[in-house]
């Protein structure tokens, strides 16, 4: 009785200090907070220059400015991992960081190639004063390892991308986000849940599939890029894979980026379920594009999503709503 008391002791306490890392209001959370602690990871091994991205080709962004190599603790593997500064960084000021994760079964490349606009993903996060961190989950891009279709082992590996992110220069620890395009929701929203000591302010979803249904072409619309790799009856595959069910236990501000039309999925389902669940779920502050925070929805009565137009400028929503997200 005495050790069954105990645990939920602590259970309370441990549910008492993720409320306490962003209380729950009505406004954009301003989520500065006191000093990360003294102890922090080991910073990654530094790669040398590997001249992946040049500096002359038109269509990528400059060069990182330091990649480093972070072993995933599940895998073993080798992850790679890249961080851009803001061009007038100072060299020595902490900056807000947003650490991207990539959406379906892709990698960082995407982060680092000029839209039709000439402006990159982490070109439009550094204009706007943050740093960036990218990374290649295991099996992909530069990474060592085995795909993983954002299961554990690459949630994991996010994890320890995220806590090396805290120990580079410039980094402020006390200010990381992530954000995650499309399927990577399931990559982050799975980290989140599983690592709550990660020092992780907030999550932006960019239009992130909920479960099997969207995935796994386990509903009508018989969408989805896993509906080869695992059956809707695998059970096993599907609960390290359902960001409708992590997405319940992130206990910091979410917010959710959905335009008029999805870029995958027939309908807003999956957007109702995911913020449904993270509003009855532990987070203190969950958004739907602009709309009034901490609500609920149905079907039957949506607000007007974003235009299909703004997917053309998703980057520097991101950028906006991290700017509020980071209290500045």
């Amino acid at each position: 009785m005495k050790r069954i008391l105990i645990a939920l002791t602590l259970l309370a306490l441990a549910s008492f200090a993720c409320a306490l890392g962003a209380p729950t209001q009505t406004a954009a959370p301003a989520t500065e907070s006191a000093a990360p602690a003294a102890t922090q990871p080991p910073l990654p091994a530094e790669l040398p220059p590997q001249g992946g991205t040049p500096k002359n080709d038109p269509g990528l962004a400059t060069e990182a400015d330091a990649t480093y190599n972070v072993t995933n603790p599940s895998s073993g593997a080798v992850l790679f991992m890249a961080v851009y500064y803001p061009e007038n960084w100072d060299g020595q000021t902490k900056l807000p960081t947003l650490v991207l994760v990539p959406g379906g079964s892709g990698d960082s490349a995407s982060f680092i190639k000029k839209s039709p606009a000439g402006a990159s993903t982490v070109s439009v996060i550094n204009e706007a004063g943050f740093a960036a961190v990218i990374f290649d989950p295991d099996g992909r891009g530069k990474s060592q390892g085995a795909e993983d279709y954002d299961g554990f082992i690459q949630q994991d590996g996010l994890a320890e991308v995220i806590r090396s992110a805290a120990a580079l220069p410039g980094v402020d620890s006390a200010r990381i986000g992530i954000v995650t395009f499309s399927y990577g929701i399931t990559m982050g929203s799975g980290a989140r849940a599983r690592h709550p000591d990660l020092p992780v302010k907030f999550l932006i979803d960019w239009e992130g599939p909920a479960n099997r249904e969207d995935t796994g072409g386990c509903d009508s619309a018989g969408l989805g890029h896993l509906k080869t790799v695992a059956s809707c009856a695998d059970e096993s595959f599907w609960a390290e894979r359902e960001a409708s069910t992590f997405i319940s236990q992130v206990c910091v501000p979410y917010q959710r980026i959905q335009s008029e039309k999805d870029h995958v999925q027939p309908d807003y389902a999956h957007a109702v379920l995911m913020v449904n669940n993270a509003v009855q779920g532990e987070s203190p502050w969950v958004r739907l594009n602009d709309e009034t925070p901490n609500q609920t929805y149905s079907l039957d009565a949506m607000p007007r999503m974003l235009p299909e137009s703004i997917d053309r400028q998703k980057d520097q929503l991101i950028a906006r709503y991290a700017q509020e997200l980071f209290g500045q």
